[in-house]
């Protein structure tokens, strides 16, 4: 029983640590990262596609992407739908393929990122402790219902606690990482 509660709490979490580092994945640094460009959706014989599906990006080097679209005729589609991303981002056009160049970042552009990220790591504890919340809660239900012991429910309540610190130090690892990664020169 409380193994299943424990089991079903680290799953939710490990989902969570997951959901933060897609988020963080999202965020422009100062180096080009295929990932910028992978939730840019590109508008493909009526259908709406991530670019990625229409096109293979490449990184040239630290401040360059390569966008080559798989069909000669959907090089001006992707070229819009990247303009269109609100990334900041002009992509230059050179036959077949596309060039992303990636603006150097300001320290004012930096500063702000970080908080953001720390935003987003905030958001990611917070949705730990729902998660801890919940499980708690569970075993406060199995205890009513008597189908576990009071020691019982004190052991599964520090166990979680120790999930809970467990992934609380994977999103501060994660946070601390990312600064020191967006504050790069």
């Amino acid at each position: 029983m409380i193994n299943d509660v424990k089991k079903e709490a680290e799953h939710r979490m490990q989902r969570g640590i997951e959901a933060l580092k897609e988020e963080m994945r999202r965020l422009r640094t100062g180096r080009a990262h295929a990932g910028l460009l992978e939730h840019v959706s590109v508008e493909y014989y009526g259908t709406t596609v991530p670019v990625k599906q229409t096109a293979n990006i490449s990184v040239e080097d630290a401040r360059t992407l390569v966008v080559t679209p798989w069909e000669k005729q959907m090089v001006a589609a992707v070229e819009k739908a990247i303009i269109n991303a609100g990334l900041g981002l002009n992509p230059v056009t050179a036959g077949s393929v596309i060039r992303v160049p990636l603006p150097p970042m300001t320290e004012e552009r930096r500063k702000e990122l970080v908080k953001v990220v720390r935003a987003q790591a905030e958001t990611g504890r917070v949705a730990l402790r729902n998660v801890r919340r919940e499980a708690l809660g569970d075993l406060k239900d199995l205890l009513k219902e008597k189908m576990i012991a009071e020691d019982d429910e004190r052991r599964g309540e520090d166990e979680i606690q120790k999930l809970t610190d467990r992934y609380v130090a994977q999103i501060d690892a994660l946070l601390k990482d990312k600064e020191a990664e967006i504050m790069e020169f």
